[in-house]
């Protein structure tokens, strides 16, 4: 990935989040020359506890499942051993689901040592470097950062690299599908949501810092 490109959707904020010497998930999961590659159970991977992502493509995974019972998994997932037992995923979500799907028993991975707050930052930014990011995933992922990193709005728009006023509109979406779940009229289901999605996409209102 380029670096006109790592930055895709996220302002200049990439680098902000990454505060070591991480980069983009593209360069996290290159293969270092003194790492080896491993073939681990899948059965011992648990998934990232800070994965702000809830829903996956169904399509999509099937797709990639199919793939990997025909050609394997391409690139290695990244994962750190688990301080309770067996190993967590750092990276790699979608080819994890996908294996599982396609009846692998195996999956080749890296272990690497990750702290708490990095294995915080790249779960929220291999969601936001997404192509097609919804705008509740994109809230989720903040309000991944809030809790975790227990940071403020302000500072998680400093770290993303968007307006403060941008990050708390989408932090209201939360509340508003959270209350749509709860509602039993369909039809004001989605007349609240999609006069939500109008009023957080509409270009220049308020949204300078998308």
């Amino acid at each position: 990935m380029s670096k006109n490109q790592k930055g895709k959707g996220l302002g200049r904020g990439i680098d902000a989040l990454f505060m070591n010497d991480l980069d983009t998930i593209d360069a996290l999961e290159q293969v270092q020359d003194s790492e080896q590659i491993q073939q681990i159970a899948v059965s011992e991977i648990r998934p990232n506890p800070y994965q702000p992502r809830k829903e996956f493509d169904e399509e999509g995974l099937a797709e990639l499942a199919e793939s990997i019972r025909q050609n394997g998994v391409f690139q290695p997932i990244i994962v750190r051993k688990s301080k309770i037992k067996g190993y967590e995923l750092v990276a790699g979500e979608r080819r994890l689901r996908a294996s599982k799907l396609a009846e692998k028993e195996t999956i080749p991975a890296i272990v690497r040592d990750y702290s708490e707050e990095t294995m915080i930052q790249i779960a929220v930014v291999e969601n936001l470097q997404r192509e097609n990011l919804k705008p509740l995933d994109e809230a989720m992922a903040y309000r991944t950062l809030m809790d975790s990193l227990k940071l403020k709005q302000e500072e998680v728009a400093n770290r993303v690299g968007k307006s403060r006023s941008y990050v708390a509109k989408l932090l209201t979406f939360i509340n508003i599908a959270s209350s749509c779940t709860r509602t039993r009229s369909k039809r004001r289901v989605i007349s609240r949501t999609c006069t939500y999605f109008t009023w957080i996409k509409r270009p220049n209102e308020n949204l300078t810092g998308r």
